[in-house]
């Protein structure tokens, strides 16, 4: 019974926080949006680079583009909610829980668009293929992962966690 009120209260709880989210506008979810593209888009250009001018193959070199992509976009975040004082176990859950469907979004799209995208993943570093089908893949992901912050927002999840750390 005990389990059952703490569910309740937490359910409660939550449909409050979801009802009381006066961020879920469209211009929270393009500035979230936005913070996340930093991180993806550094990860990404990265690990495209150093993939390509290390000869790497296709799929290692994306491999590498989408780990750095987490690792750039969970460590903006990180950054932002250790200054706010949390610790770093309780600030990774918080970045965790921001950013990790916002980026696998950005990074899907992103990863998506050059796979598809004739010769863009045989493009060398110096042919505008590289760079153009980087730059708009990121710019389809951006458009793509707008909305999905946007309902993460509404619903206290995604950058609205980071949000609310900031204000405690």
């Amino acid at each position: 019974m005990d389990h059952e009120h703490t569910a309740q209260t937490e359910h409660t709880h939550t449909g409050h926080t979801d009802a009381a989210q006066p961020g879920a506008t469209w211009s929270t979810a393009v500035q979230a949006t936005l913070h996340c593209l930093t991180g993806c888009a550094i990860g990404e250009v990265l690990g495209m680079v150093v993939g390509t001018a290390l000869g790497w193959g296709n799929l290692a070199t994306t491999v590498l583009a989408i780990v750095l992509a987490f690792f750039f976009g969970y460590s903006l975040t990180l950054r932002g909610v250790l200054k706010a004082g949390m610790g770093f176990r309780a600030a990774l859950r918080v970045a965790l829980a921001a950013d990790t469907l916002s980026i696998a979004v950005m990074e899907l799209i992103d990863n998506g668009v050059i796979a598809l995208w004739p010769d863009a993943m045989d493009a060398k570093l110096v042919d505008l293929l590289f760079w153009a089908s980087l730059a708009i893949s990121l710019a389809i992901a951006f458009v793509v992962t707008v909305p999905v912050n946007k309902w993460m927002i509404g619903r206290g999840k995604g950058h609205a966690v980071v949000h609310q750390h900031h204000a405690h």
